[in-house]
């Protein structure tokens, strides 16, 4: 995928918001979960071991990487966690991932959901954000509730290397309400964390240069529940102000739709990222199948809100 052309950040960098903007514009606004579950491994009669998640995880970017007529998704999405469990030769499958997908042009986000304090997080920060590191990827998601501020060393290096950061900010989970809902009347966590990623936003965009049109995306991105996006609002919380990509995990086989999600995100939709992992792995390993899945997915949420 070639790069948007004239927008570079304060380092000369294209970043990661225009990147994403471009690739969901060319494919859609789907994101491919690489969710290599144990089932899902059986179902594809693989085997629960690296050799076995190498092949579903390349098997799954090759039906991500469409041709050479464009890529099939905006971006791809490996849960780290389900690599992570094989231990260090999981890791090495996924670095090859990763490498892979960069040159067949696919954007990556590590959903590694990492969050920590001072040297800690500037070296999550460089596992994931450094141009050298080995699990380099375009993006990664983060937990704030350390602090959102402690998420710096993260934000500061996607910024400097045109890459982005997702923040967890409202999820589906039922555990979750109980820390993202919490506070005094108007003042809600997660209103927290979406205000202090917009003001993030607003300075990088602030910074980039592209002709004298400013980007629609910052590079700091949150996590929003494709299922509890209509719950923003009662929160007080200004999704389309944040001026950053929406993940929205979700979207399939947990329910959502591709109507219910843009009634839930109502003007933030056009900034929404949906993913989707198992209601298209299932159609695998035929290729066919994967591709008829992902074709059928972006079909869904393409389909333009009804008038009135």
């Amino acid at each position: 995928m070639s790069s948007p052309a004239g927008q570079v950040n304060s380092a000369g960098r294209v970043p990661f918001g225009a990147r994403l903007a471009a690739a969901m514009h060319a494919a859609g606004p789907l994101c491919l979960g690489i969710d290599p579950h144990p089932q899902l491994l059986a179902d594809w009669d693989l085997p629960d071991t690296p050799v076995g998640l190498e092949r579903f995880s390349m098997t799954a970017l090759e039906a991500a990487a469409e041709g050479p007529d464009g890529i099939a998704v905006a971006a791809l999405k490996p849960q780290v966690a389900l690599f992570e469990r094989h231990g260090s030769a999981g890791l090495a499958v996924l670095e090859r991932l990763l490498r892979r997908a960069r040159q067949a042009g696919v954007l990556t986000i590590a959903d590694a959901k990492r969050g920590d304090i001072g040297s800690t997080m500037a070296g999550y920060a460089e596992a994931w954000l450094a141009d050298d590191a080995p699990l380099a990827a375009d993006a990664v998601t983060l937990s704030p509730y350390l602090g959102y501020g402690s998420l710096a060393p993260a934000v500061e290096l996607a910024e400097a290397t045109g890459r982005g950061v997702f923040i967890l900010a409202l999820t589906s989970n039922p555990e979750g309400a109980s820390v993202q809902h919490a506070g005094a009347a108007g003042d809600a966590v997660a209103r927290v964390i979406t205000e202090a990623a917009a003001g993030d936003n607003a300075r990088a965009l602030a910074a980039q240069t592209d002709g004298g049109t400013r980007p629609a995306l910052g590079p700091v991105g949150l996590v929003v529940g494709a299922t509890v996006a209509e719950q923003a609002s009662r929160l007080g919380l200004d999704l389309a102000g944040v001026r950053g990509a929406l993940l929205a995990p979700g979207f399939g086989a947990q329910g959502a739709s591709g109507a219910s999600m843009r009634a839930g995100f109502g003007a933030a939709w056009p900034s929404v990222l949906a993913t989707s992992s198992r209601a298209i792995l299932a159609r695998g390993p035929q290729m066919d199948g994967l591709r008829e899945g992902i074709r059928a997915a972006v079909a869904e949420l393409s389909v333009p809100a009804e008038d009135g």
